[in-house]
Order: C-alpha cells, then structure tokens, then sequence
C-alpha cells in the first residue's frame, strides 16, 4: 500500500478538502482540482489549471508500482490508501480523451455509530441475527459504505463472533473489538469477488460482508452462505428496495429463475435502500425505505410478484418497513430538507407530504 509523504501536492489538496469537510477531490486536465462539499463542486482557489503532464505526475504519487503497472496496461484502475491519521482515500483513476484523470473519495477514519447516523431502528434489529441476507443499495455516493460499516461496528462491538469483509476496495478500517474481523481487498488479498466467497465458507465466518454483489456467480455465493446459517451483508445499485431483489432474480437464466426466488425468500433478512437529500442550511442527510423479509414479502418474492412488494412496505409499519416517501415527509415536517427537494428526490412524489396528516382529528 502506499505511504503517501506529507507535504507533496496530492496531500495538501486532501487538507484542503479535510479542513472544507468535503467528500471528493476530483483531479482532470484543463481544470484547477475540484472538491465536493455538501455535493457541489468547487475550484481549489490556490491552485492552478491541471496540465496533462500536472495529472500524470498526481497519480503516480498515489499508485504502487505494482498498481501503475496495472493502470499501465488497463487505463482504468481502482486503489486505496491511508491519509495521515485522519482517513482512508477510496480512488479511480481513468483517462478522459487521452488525458489522466482521478477521482478521491475521502472517507473519516472514525467509523460513526448506528445512533449517530440516525439509522431506523429496525437496522438494529438486523445486526442482532445469526443468519439471513442484509441487503443495503442506493445510488452511488448515497453513504451505502458508510451505513455498512456502521452496522459492522455494532456487530463488532456487541458480540464475539468472526467477521469476514470483501470489498474493492477497502474503505473502513474495523479494529477488533469483541469480533475478530478480517478485511479482504480485490486485486491484492484475493482476486475477485467469487474466489473471495467461494473461500469463504472454508474461513469459519459468522458475518460476511460484500462489498458489491457486480455478478451472478457473487449473488449465488451470497445466497448459498446466507442459507447455510451465516448473516450476509451485501450492496447493489438500485433505486428502491423492490428494485433490489428484481435486479437479483433477473441476474441468473429464466429457467433458474423461480428455484432463485424460493432461495431468496428463505434467505432474505431485509432491504435497505438510502439517498442523501440537501440539508436546509448546508450538508446532507439521508432518507432512508426499509424492507423487512415477514411472511407476506417472502410470498410475493416465491410468487414472482415484486412489483406488489412496494404495497407491502407501505402497510409494514409495525413491523419496521418505511417507505422512501414516508422518511422524506419526516424530514420536511421536522424541518431538515426543502418540500421541493423531497419532491425532486422521489420515485412517488404525490406521496411525499409537507404536512402530518389528520384522521377523524387525529394527527396520523
């Protein structure tokens, strides 16, 4: 991994964007480096336009040599690293018109807690299972990592038991606490996501995160280890928890696709689906929709009928289902987001709702 020296130009721009509490430093030629706060972009003011030659020599002082042979050869590569003492770095590197370009995603090296991130409770209740599939998706950036990480925290920290992590790469760092928690990165500790979990079952694992189900062989994997007595924390990028579980079902063949459904019901634990909507007064703060696996979801999943799973999540208030439009008019009625952002941010705007509604003169 690399040692990144203090005082060299790619970390005084990661100070830069530490001190602005931004999330992402974006480095392309023809333009001063950029940073993300609050999800706008800004020009870093000390700094001049990036030069082709000014990019190049910017990704080498973040790759290994092992890693610049590789993006030598693919002109597209992932990486990670430690900053000082203040944070992990999530980068890509890639090539726009011929020219380098990154992109730095600074991650906190505190892992927040469940509490701190205002997570619904029901997420609490996951993390106490032995067994089931934990599914957490959203759009990119939307701080699916970091509620991961946050529930792997409470696992660590309440229970002994082995947690086994695949990700690419590896954003959160979890000491051990009462668990032992190993953390597997693609591309160095293990080569893909399959071999990681197809070893994984050998490797006496009580939790298993991954860190992206990309492809079939990885979600049977997932599937068959959450079957088999373990608990599977898993993401994918999807725009509502319904989605989710037909993005999984529609991966395999149409002649696999109903004994797919029946494993999937068995195994499914919950859903979790979250996006950051802009804060009135500056920042982000996350809507969340919650999918629990009771006995009427996993009849509409066997039967094929997810598109009637959102129905479910609707009438499931008791037993800890939210829907993304009943987060969103929590969040404008109790001040912290814009109506119109709400609006603007749901796939069922007619159900986002400024006000508490009455019922027989009974706030609802």
């Amino acid at each position: 991994m690399i040692s990144l020296a203090r005082g060299s130009r790619v970390d005084l721009l990661l100070e830069e964007l530490w001190n602005a509490g931004g999330t992402d430093l974006l480095l392309t030629a023809g333009m001063p480096p950029q940073i993300r706060v609050h999800g706008s972009l800004y020009s870093v003011s000390s700094t001049e336009v990036l030069t082709r030659d000014d990019t190049g020599r910017l990704l080498d002082e973040v790759l290994t040599a092992e890693q610049s042979a590789e993006w030598n050869t693919k002109h597209e590569h992932d990486f990670s690293f430690s900053w000082r003492d203040e944070a992990r770095i999530r980068g890509n590197a890639f090539t726009q018109r011929g020219d380098v370009a990154v992109a730095l995603r600074m991650i906190p090296r505190q892992i927040p807690t469940m509490d701190e991130l205002g997570l619904p409770p029901v997420l609490y209740e996951f993390t106490r299972k032995h067994q089931g599939l934990v599914l957490v998706t959203g759009p990119t950036g939307s701080g699916k990592s970091t509620t991961l990480a946050a529930m792997i925290d409470r696992i660590n920290t309440d229970r002994a038991c082995h947690i086994i992590t695949v990700e690419d790469p590896i954003e959160y760092v979890h000491d051990h606490k009462l668990s032992a928690v190993n953390q597997r990165e693609v591309g160095s500790d293990t080569a893909s996501f399959p071999d990681a979990l197809r070893s994984a079952l050998r490797e006496d694992p009580d939790v298993l995160l991954v860190g992206e189900m990309r492809d079939l062989e990885s979600i049977r994997f997932a599937l068959t280890i959450a079957e088999t007595g373990h608990l599977v924390f898993a993401t994918l990028h999807t725009n509502d928890s319904a989605q989710s579980l037909a993005r999984i079902i529609d991966v395999f063949p149409a002649e696999q696709q109903a004994q797919v459904r029946i494993q999937l019901a068995a195994a499914l634990t919950g859903v979790v689906y979250q996006r950051l909507i802009p804060r009135i007064g500056g920042g982000l703060i996350a809507a969340y929709e919650v999918m629990v696996a009771d006995a009427a979801v996993r009849n509409l999943i066997k039967e094929g009928k997810t598109h009637q799973l959102r129905n479910s999540v609707v009438t499931g208030q008791r037993d800890g289902m939210l829907t993304l439009e009943q987060s969103l008019s929590a969040l404008v009625q109790n001040g912290f987001v814009s109506y119109d952002d709400a609006v603007a941010r749901s796939l069922y705007p007619k159900d986002v709702e400024a006000r508490p509604r009455l019922r027989a003169g009974v706030l609802a």
